[in-house]
Parts: structure tokens; C-alpha cells; sequence
């Protein structure tokens, strides 16, 4: 996937799975996407820009990755869309039983299908907040129902899902969209307290879902379906400093970086932004703090975890 067999080249102590705090899993698929492809080479350009990154954040003051990131072996399941949501499901969901904090990389929206029902079968009350251009609510699309198009319509039945940045669907997606839960771009440039107002409406717990497609192209250019009218890097950031700092965020997923082969700035901003959640997510705590309590989860008295270890 990359040139180092690290995430960004870290030194192999802060690299072991047994040590690690952050899990991250690249899915390099790119099975069901509709126009622009190469979401499946989206991980390697990311891991390829990460390890030109600087690993010092200087808003938070931190090296995030002295907590530990294990760059686990990419999933590559291409014999079926299902199939591949089923691998992405069993594969996060392993990762989440052992204690990390797991996030993943794709590949287009539909990994995130397998991720989301991993994570709300391990976390109470889940709120999935999903940042992103399209809705992505259809039921199914193209004779599946694991069809990006389709990425969040599971999580709008099973989960309190949050759409933010939305600037293009379809008329059928309005049956599946919750209006109170639904905040528009057009709306959001005109209302300075859209980042309240989403926060508001989240549970404790979330996940969040991350369509690279949510910037404006003119910061991001390289993905699959890109939409005028996005997102900024710094109201981004903000909004999701403001996330992490009030909400446990149990992890994330990034998707939809198709790389241009000419310009690589977009493979940065993927890199940045990566690295920038997890700076929040792990901002005031010490490297050598054990991980046991970062989810302020008690798995005695099965608090927030709902594991069945009879599933697969």
C-alpha cells in the first residue's frame, strides 16, 4: 500500500498492533462508483502523502502518533459488493472488540455500509455523522443495495444519523431523509449556528462518516463526484474540533480520494485531515496512558458496548 510498512513511516515501537490505540484499515475498492473511478487507489496515494507529513500539530500541540497507529493488512474483497460490505463489517468489528480505536480508509462510500453496522452493533445509541455532498439514501441503486448511492440508507433505520454539507440527491431520497436531522450547504452558508444546531441533535456516541467529496473542489479536486458549493479547510476544522471536544467520538471512516496523478494536493488534504481527527480525538492525553478508558467504556457492566461474541 505505501513504501513503509508503517502508517507514515512511524518507528516501528509506536507501530505494533499490541500497543497501538488507533487501528487503521485501508479497503481499496472501487466497485460500484457511477462516474469518476480510482477510488480503489485512493489508500495508497493517502498512505503515500502521509508519510511526507509533518508529525507535529501545531494547533494541539501533539504528536498523535505516539499513541499508536497499527496499519492493519487492506482489505481487498472485489468478488461482490456484499461481500465486501460483509469483510469490512467483520474486520472493523474484530478490531473494535479489541479495544481500539478503529478507523478505516477507502475505497468509495459503500465500505462505510459494513463500518456503520459494526459500530452500532458495538456502541448504544450511535449517532452516525455523515459529512458529506450526496445523500446517499437510496435503498439501492444499479440491482444492489451495497451501492454507494446506498452508503447511510441503513444507518437512517438503525441509527441517529446526521447529514451535513448535503448539496446533491435524488427526489426518492427526501422519503428516506429526516429534515430535522438534514443540514444543506445552501443553508449552512447562511446560518452561523449550523455547527451548534448538529452537535445538538448527536447522542453521546458517534461515528463519523467522512465523503472527501464534502470540500469544495477547489480544495479538493480528486474524488469520484465532485459538487460546487462544499466545504473549507478551516469551518471543517472547527466544526470537528468542536465534535471531538464534546461528543466520544468512537471512530471514523474517510472516503471517495480518487488521485490525479498530476496534482497531489488533494492526497495531502486527505492526509491532514486524518491525522487532524485523530490531534482531537486524542488532544491532553499522555502516549503512555493505558487505552482502557479512552472510550470511558466498562465492559463488566457492558455500559456502552453491546458485543455478542456468538456473532461472526
Amino acid at each position: 500500500m505505501s513504501t513503509s510498512k508503517n502508517y507514515a513511516g512511524i518507528p516501528d515501537q509506536f507501530a505494533q498492533l499490541e500497543t497501538a490505540k488507533v487501528i487503521l484499515i485501508p479497503v481499496p475498492y472501487d466497485g460500484t462508483s457511477t462516474w469518476g473511478k480510482g477510488a480503489d487507489k485512493g489508500p495508497k496515494a493517502f498512505l503515500e502523502a502521509s508519510e511526507n507529513m509533518e508529525l507535529y500539530d501545531i494547533e494541539t500541540g501533539s504528536e498523535v502518533y505516539e499513541q499508536g497507529i497499527y496499519l492493519a493488512n487492506a482489505i481487498v474483497e472485489n468478488s461482490s459488493p456484499e461481500a465486501m460490505v460483509n469483510a469490512v463489517h467483520k474486520t472493523t468489528k474484530d478490531f473494535i472488540k479489541r479495544n481500539k480505536f478503529v478507523t478505516l480508509f477507502g475505497g468509495e462510500h459503500s465500505i462505510s455500509i459494513g463500518t456503520i453496522r459494526a459500530f452500532n452493533e458495538c456502541f448504544d445509541n450511535l449517532t452516525v455523522l455523515h459529512i458529506d455532498a450526496h445523500a446517499d439514501l437510496r435503498e439501492s441503486y444499479d440491482g444492489t443495495k451495497f451501492n454507494h448511492a446506498c452508503a447511510v440508507h441503513e444507518a437512517s433505520q438503525t441509527t441517529n444519523l446526521i447529514q451535513v454539507g448535503i448539496r446533491s440527491m435524488d427526489a426518492i431520497e427526501k422519503t428516506f431523509m429526516d429534515d430535522e436531522k438534514t443540514f444543506f450547504a445552501h443553508d449552512m452558508v447562511t446560518d452561523e449556528y449550523w455547527m451548534d444546531k448538529v452537535i445538538e441533535a448527536m447522542t453521546d456516541n458517534v461515528f463519523i462518516t467522512f465523503d472527501l467529496d464534502a470540500f469544495d473542489p477547489s480544495i479538493l479536486p480528486a474524488t469520484g463526484t465532485p459538487e460546487p458549493g462544499g466545504l473549507f479547510w478551516y469551518e471543517t476544522l472547527e466544526f470537528l474540533k468542536q465534535v471531538f471536544e464534546e461528543k466520544n467520538v468512537v471512530g471514523f471512516d474517510i472516503v471517495e480520494l480518487c488521485p490525479n496523478e498530476v496534482d497531489k494536493s488533494s492526497d495531502f488534504l486527505a492526509a491532514k485531515l486524518y491525522y487532524k481527527m485523530l490531534s482531537y480525538k486524542f488532544q491532553g492525553e499522555d502516549a503512555g496512558d493505558e487505552y482502557d478508558n479512552t472510550y470511558d467504556v466498562d465492559y463488566k457492566s457492558n455500559n456502552n458496548l453491546k458485543f455478542n461474541d456468538d456473532e461472526d
